[in-house]
């Protein structure tokens, strides 16, 4: 092997930054961090981090997801999370752009979670405060955030990465059984119907959500139980099927 000399290569850094997504009071939520520390100091970010010299990304991205909302990453093979086990955790993109942190090259893998019932968030490395935020309000450009603040973008390109993610679950419960990742581990259809109406921006048809969740095979299991935590008449209850990919898929509508 001819002699490497790894000072005649540019040095940069690798960081994880997280799209961490759930439904809360029926609109989709990410996580967002006010940064503490320059760059960007006082700005909201998506939380991340720096990879560790002794860690893999999968490590470094469910150690962050750990210390953000006290989570632990399931497999992403899995349909959903078995009761307990914690978040859905997969790799989003790599962003590269070499003008995307003033303090050095850095590249960024992030990742996409996805859970539901998730817990207060807590500050923690270089953030100051931290808090769960409507898509829709970090994404548009002309809200400002929860209507005390003026209009700021993300840090970094964080509302790059964060529309990336958002479109990724978009795109994947449309024909995976991702959805359910959401859900508690028993849920109703009409819990479910709610997710996927949160997720893509779009009110459904309850008769024929239901017809196509409960027609399609592996989709849905009954869980033997009923529940009146959504009010009216006791609805049956559910869990993930053992599909990971749906037929016939369920086709976002068109809007």
């Amino acid at each position: 092997m001819s002699p490497y000399d790894p000072s005649a290569y540019p040095p940069f850094a690798v960081t994880v930054d997280l799209v961490v997504l759930t439904v809360r009071r029926h609109a989709l939520c990410a996580l967002v961090v006010r940064r503490g520390e320059p760059p960007f100091q006082g700005r909201w970010a998506l939380p991340g981090g720096f990879v560790r010299a002794d860690e893999d990304l999968g490590a470094a991205a469910a150690r962050e997801l750990a210390e953000e909302t006290g989570l632990c990453a399931h497999d992403p093979g899995d349909p959903a999370p078995a009761p307990g086990a914690g978040a859905h955790l997969e790799q989003l993109a790599t962003y590269g752009d070499p003008e995307r942190d003033p303090r050095m090259r850095v590249v960024s893998v992030a990742h996409l979670a996805l859970a539901p019932d998730l817990p207060a968030p807590r500050p923690g490395g270089d953030a100051n405060s931290v808090r769960w935020a409507p898509v829709e309000e970090l994404l548009s450009p002309e809200a400002g955030f929860g209507g005390d603040e003026p209009p700021v973008p993300l840090a970094f390109d964080h509302a790059r990465i964060l529309a990336d993610g958002v479109e990724r679950a978009r795109s994947k419960i449309e024909y995976s059984s991702l959805a359910t990742a959401f859900c508690p581990p028993e849920f109703t259809v009409g819990e479910l119907r709610r997710v996927y109406e949160a997720v893509w921006g779009v009110a459904l048809d309850p008769r024929n959500f239901h017809r196509k969740v409960t027609g399609t095979p592996g989709f849905l299991v009954p869980a033997g139980g009923t529940t009146t935590r959504q009010g009216g008449r006791p609805a049956q209850l559910f869990r993930a099927g053992g599909a990971t990919l749906l037929n016939p898929p369920m086709l976002r509508p068109e809007v």
